[in-house]
């Protein structure tokens, strides 16, 4: 299963979604492959390799090529194609806006339970062929009402332009809302229901808006200095959730089949 994490603006910490949610599904056993797709490699040294390959993500996208375009992190069972686009050869690929999903759905990649895709926040091919390629997008939205109308506004634009894909044999996958940088001090349950009518009209029922909300705290932040997986990071528990205890609740979310107890402790 292919998920693209993509939004149609910038700074709504896509990259720190995918990292810590690829980390906690390896720590529950699931071999997991993440996708750097943005020209500004942040993903691509979220956290250590203890093998980088000799190609990446141009490679993959220009060459077709899948010799030795997958990088190993230093945590088991997560790998990474890194982002390696500083002239923008991807947007040149002849068939770019499905070629990902062909690829990704050929060995090396089918050895893979969950493939996590990275984005740019700028709408243009490179983003056009990560959505194209998953099962599943899911789209972090920061918990202002304007923040919202603007997600619900640019993605049913973004998921009308690309549902002619499905003739080219890469139907547009659902899309999952995730409230992300959720205050204490603000009503949660009141700005979810809000988000849900925003969301549910305009879009005819396309996106949905999870149930699980990531709060706002530094946690998210400091265990990405330190280079390490959040839930591995962060250990409280208390008052309010902790980052195990919100990874927990959107993985049961997204794949209810899951046993969601990590099988590795990363100690």
């Amino acid at each position: 299963m292919a998920i693209c994490i993509t939004s149609t603006k910038g700074g709504v910490d896509k990259t720190t979604l995918t990292a810590n949610l690829g980390a906690y599904l390896a720590d529950l056993g699931q071999t997991a492959l993440l996708v750097d797709a943005d020209p500004q490699p942040t993903l691509s040294s979220f956290f250590p390799l203890r093998h980088r390959a000799s190609g990446g993500l141009t490679r993959l996208m220009v060459e077709a090529a899948t010799a030795d375009v997958i990088s190993q992190t230093t945590l088991e069972r997560l790998d990474l194609v890194y982002s390696d686009d500083p002239d923008g050869k991807l947007r040149d690929a002849v068939d770019g806006r499905v070629r990902l999903k062909h690829l990704l759905g050929r060995p090396p990649f089918a050895q893979y339970d969950i493939i996590l895709i990275d984005t740019q926040g700028a709408v243009g091919p490179l983003q056009d062929a990560a959505v194209a390629a998953a099962d599943i997008l899911l789209s972090p939205i920061p918990p202002e009402i304007l923040s919202a109308r603007e997600f619900v506004r640019g993605t049913v634009t973004m998921l009308e332009r690309l549902r002619p894909m499905a003739f080219l044999g890469a139907p547009i996958g659902p899309l999952r809302g995730i409230l992300y940088r959720l205050d204490r001090s603000r009503d949660a349950r009141r700005i979810a229901e809000e988000l849900r009518r925003e969301a549910y009209l305009p879009s005819k029922g396309a996106i949905t808006i999870l149930e699980t909300a990531i709060p706002a705290s530094v946690v998210y932040r400091e265990a990405a200095t330190y280079r390490t997986p959040v839930h591995r990071f962060d250990r409280r528990r208390g008052a309010t959730p902790s980052a195990l205890d919100t990874l927990e609740a959107l993985v049961a979310e997204l794949f209810p089949h899951l046993k969601t107890s990590p099988t590795s402790s990363g100690e």
